[in-house]
């Protein structure tokens, strides 16, 4: 179920390793399927485990591992808090609560807009920014105090409401 142009970014993943360590791609492939997808679904994880000659239940194991990988669909953004002890000594978890409050949903929820998904996540390596949390995988926000979080919120859907 894998287009030609996701075959072709799989094939220069590969090629960084030894033929016969191809599998050693998985984590590329995986990404690349999300990139494209939004999430890595078990139609994908067979096709990136017949892809690389591995069986599916070791892709699996890997897109489950990793709070990075979506199993499910999520909002255009995923917002991840850091409720790890450093995080929440400085105020993670009452963080996450804002968030739910003012996004009505809880933890592990996507609002019905489709907009957000609220996630918790284990620690981000930025203790000393406590609370920290990661939007869409790849945007850290340090200091998240309820003032932040509001401007965050505001921002992304008026980003989206932009032509």
């Amino acid at each position: 179920m894998i287009s030609e142009a996701t075959k072709a970014r799989f094939a220069r993943e590969v090629a960084k390793y030894p033929a016969e360590q191809k599998q050693s791609a998985v984590m590329a492939c995986l990404s690349i399927v999300q990139q494209e997808q939004g999430w890595v679904s078990p139609e994908a994880e067979q096709d990136v485990a017949e892809y690389l000659g591995m069986p599916t239940i070791a892709v699996h194991e890997v897109s489950t591992f990793y709070n990075m990988y979506n199993q499910a669909p999520v909002g255009r953004f995923k917002l991840n808090v850091c409720t790890n002890l450093p995080c929440q000594l400085r105020d993670g978890l009452k963080a996450l609560h804002h968030l739910e409050q003012k996004l009505g949903v809880q933890m592990g929820e996507t609002t019905a807009d489709g907009m957000f998904t609220l996630q918790q996540c284990e620690c981000l390596g930025a203790c000393a920014d406590a609370p920290v949390m990661l939007v869409n995988d790849r945007t850290m926000c340090s200091f998240m105090d309820d003032e932040k979080l509001d401007q965050l919120i505001d921002g992304l859907r008026q980003a989206e409401e932009r032509p």
